[in-house]
Protein backbone atom coordinates (compact mmCIF):
# COMPACT_ATOMS: atom_id res chain seq x y z
CA UNK A 1 0.00 0.00 0.00
CA UNK A 2 1.34 3.40 -0.90
CA UNK A 3 1.87 6.00 1.78
CA UNK A 4 -0.59 8.35 -0.01
CA UNK A 5 -3.47 5.87 0.30
CA UNK A 6 -2.84 4.97 3.94
CA UNK A 7 -4.38 8.20 5.47
CA UNK A 8 -7.38 7.89 3.14
CA UNK A 9 -7.92 4.25 4.12
CA UNK A 10 -7.62 5.09 7.84
CA UNK A 11 -10.10 7.92 7.46
CA UNK A 12 -12.60 5.70 5.59
CA UNK A 13 -12.28 2.99 8.25
CA UNK A 14 -12.89 5.52 11.01
CA UNK A 15 -16.02 6.82 9.25
CA UNK A 16 -17.41 3.31 8.80
CA UNK A 17 -16.80 2.41 12.45
CA UNK A 18 -18.28 5.69 13.66
CA UNK A 19 -21.42 5.26 11.57
CA UNK A 20 -21.94 1.74 12.93
CA UNK A 21 -21.69 2.82 16.56
CA UNK A 22 -23.60 6.11 16.51
CA UNK A 23 -27.21 4.87 16.43
CA UNK A 24 -26.64 2.45 19.30
CA UNK A 25 -25.25 5.15 21.61
CA UNK A 26 -28.07 7.51 20.69
CA UNK A 27 -30.77 4.95 21.48
CA UNK A 28 -29.16 4.16 24.84
CA UNK A 29 -28.98 7.82 25.83
CA UNK A 30 -32.29 8.99 24.41
CA UNK A 31 -35.30 8.82 26.76
CA UNK A 32 -38.67 10.09 25.66
CA UNK A 33 -39.74 13.25 27.44
CA UNK A 34 -42.84 12.56 29.48
CA UNK A 35 -45.45 15.31 29.88
CA UNK A 36 -46.35 16.51 33.36
CA UNK A 37 -49.81 14.91 33.34
CA UNK A 38 -48.45 11.41 32.67
CA UNK A 39 -45.78 11.72 35.35
CA UNK A 40 -48.21 13.22 37.87
CA UNK A 41 -50.70 10.42 37.24
CA UNK A 42 -47.99 7.88 38.08
CA UNK A 43 -46.91 9.81 41.19
CA UNK A 44 -50.50 10.29 42.39
CA UNK A 45 -51.40 6.62 41.92
CA UNK A 46 -48.23 5.57 43.73
CA UNK A 47 -48.87 7.99 46.61
CA UNK A 48 -52.45 6.73 46.90
CA UNK A 49 -51.37 3.08 46.91
CA UNK A 50 -48.25 3.40 49.07
CA UNK A 51 -49.30 6.06 51.56
CA UNK A 52 -53.07 5.71 51.92
CA UNK A 53 -54.34 2.32 50.69
CA UNK A 54 -51.44 0.61 52.44
CA UNK A 55 -52.55 2.39 55.64
CA UNK A 56 -49.08 3.81 56.24
CA UNK A 57 -49.08 5.21 59.81
CA UNK A 58 -47.06 8.26 58.71
CA UNK A 59 -50.07 9.39 56.65
CA UNK A 60 -52.89 8.23 58.94
CA UNK A 61 -54.07 11.75 59.81
CA UNK A 62 -54.18 12.95 56.21
CA UNK A 63 -56.18 12.52 53.04
CA UNK A 64 -55.33 13.06 49.40
CA UNK A 65 -57.04 15.48 47.05
CA UNK A 66 -56.02 14.87 43.42
CA UNK A 67 -56.32 17.78 41.00
CA UNK A 68 -54.83 16.20 37.90
CA UNK A 69 -57.40 17.57 35.46
CA UNK A 70 -55.97 21.07 35.56
CA UNK A 71 -56.72 23.65 32.91
CA UNK A 72 -53.68 25.61 34.06
CA UNK A 73 -51.32 22.94 32.72
CA UNK A 74 -50.13 22.18 36.25
CA UNK A 75 -51.58 18.86 37.39
CA UNK A 76 -51.17 18.35 41.11
CA UNK A 77 -52.39 16.62 44.20
CA UNK A 78 -52.73 17.90 47.73
CA UNK A 79 -52.31 16.22 51.09
CA UNK A 80 -54.73 17.76 53.56
CA UNK A 81 -55.78 17.04 57.15
CA UNK A 82 -58.24 14.13 57.16
CA UNK A 83 -60.55 15.98 59.57
CA UNK A 84 -60.50 19.16 57.50
CA UNK A 85 -60.39 18.25 53.77
CA UNK A 86 -61.15 21.86 52.84
CA UNK A 87 -58.30 23.18 54.95
CA UNK A 88 -54.93 24.42 53.83
CA UNK A 89 -52.84 21.75 52.11
CA UNK A 90 -49.92 20.38 54.10
CA UNK A 91 -48.22 19.06 50.96
CA UNK A 92 -48.54 19.99 47.29
CA UNK A 93 -46.98 17.89 44.55
CA UNK A 94 -47.26 19.68 41.22
CA UNK A 95 -45.94 19.11 37.72
CA UNK A 96 -45.62 21.19 34.59
CA UNK A 97 -44.15 21.04 31.12
CA UNK A 98 -42.60 18.43 28.86
CA UNK A 99 -40.33 17.02 30.08
CA UNK A 100 -42.15 17.14 33.39
CA UNK A 101 -40.74 19.32 36.13
CA UNK A 102 -42.08 18.23 39.51
CA UNK A 103 -42.21 20.49 42.54
CA UNK A 104 -43.14 19.64 46.10
CA UNK A 105 -43.85 22.16 48.80
CA UNK A 106 -45.65 22.48 52.10
CA UNK A 107 -45.03 22.03 55.81
CA UNK A 108 -44.99 18.21 55.67
CA UNK A 109 -41.61 18.45 53.94
CA UNK A 110 -40.17 20.03 57.09
CA UNK A 111 -41.54 17.29 59.33
CA UNK A 112 -40.26 13.81 60.11
CA UNK A 113 -41.57 12.37 56.84
CA UNK A 114 -40.02 15.10 54.65
CA UNK A 115 -37.02 13.06 53.46
CA UNK A 116 -39.20 10.09 52.74
CA UNK A 117 -41.72 12.14 50.76
CA UNK A 118 -38.91 13.60 48.65
CA UNK A 119 -37.39 10.15 48.05
CA UNK A 120 -40.75 8.58 47.18
CA UNK A 121 -41.68 11.36 44.74
CA UNK A 122 -38.25 11.24 43.08
CA UNK A 123 -38.49 7.44 42.69
CA UNK A 124 -41.99 7.62 41.24
CA UNK A 125 -41.02 10.48 38.94
CA UNK A 126 -38.18 8.32 37.60
CA UNK A 127 -40.70 5.71 36.48
CA UNK A 128 -41.16 3.13 39.21
CA UNK A 129 -44.35 2.53 41.19
CA UNK A 130 -42.76 0.63 44.07
CA UNK A 131 -43.47 1.39 47.71
CA UNK A 132 -40.27 1.63 49.71
CA UNK A 133 -41.09 2.40 53.32
CA UNK A 134 -37.56 1.76 54.57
Amino acid sequence: MTSALRPLLLCATALILASCGAPQRESQLARPAEPALKVMERIALSARDCWFRAKDPAFAGYSMAPELDSHSGRPRFLIVPARNPGGLPLLVVEGQGTPARIQTFGPLLNGPQGRRIAADVARWQAGTRSCDNA
